[in-house]
């Protein structure tokens, strides 16, 4: 029971820490960045990267572990394959973002970059697919989508 709250609770926090990571880049994020402000994007966006992987190892570990429900409350539920698309479609729109910053913080810190406008709209999809997924998971928890 204790692994289980903390599992469920390393997973909520996580939650929090991506959309509060996503929140913030979209509203530092401008159209052009000196190399400095860069710099701590790559920061914010590094965070980003953590919580998802800390969310991905809790989510799994509670799915696949045996922690709770039963993993075929999950397993045969198509809200919970839909979710996890989501997860992983975002996870993959991230990395434009991620490589953007990550090369361009590099240099002179006051040197002002362009950012392309690629960038700006993943992040807005980014976050609008994070707003689908907490309810497709209250869906979920009311036993909506089991096809067992």
């Amino acid at each position: 029971m204790t692994t289980e709250l903390f599992l469920r609770y390393i997973h909520f926090i996580s939650i929090f820490a991506i959309v509060g990571a996503l929140a913030s880049e979209y509203v530092l994020l401008k159209k052009t960045l000196t190399r400095g402000e860069l710099s701590r994007l790559a920061k914010v966006d590094a965070v980003y990267g953590i919580a998802a992987l800390t969310l991905l190892v809790a989510g799994l570990t509670l799915w696949l572990g045996g922690y709770g429900k039963p993993s075929e409350f999950y397993s045969k539920n198509w809200i919970f394959h839909l979710k996890l698309s989501l997860f992983v479609v975002i996870g993959l729109l991230s990395i434009y973002p991620t490589v953007f910053f990550l090369k361009q913080r590099k240099g002179n810190p006051d040197e002002e970059v362009s950012v392309p406008e690629t960038v700006h709209w993943m992040l807005r999809i980014e976050l609008l697919l994070m707003l689908i997924i907490p309810m497709l998971a209250g869906l979920m928890s009311r036993g909506l989508g089991y096809f067992g």
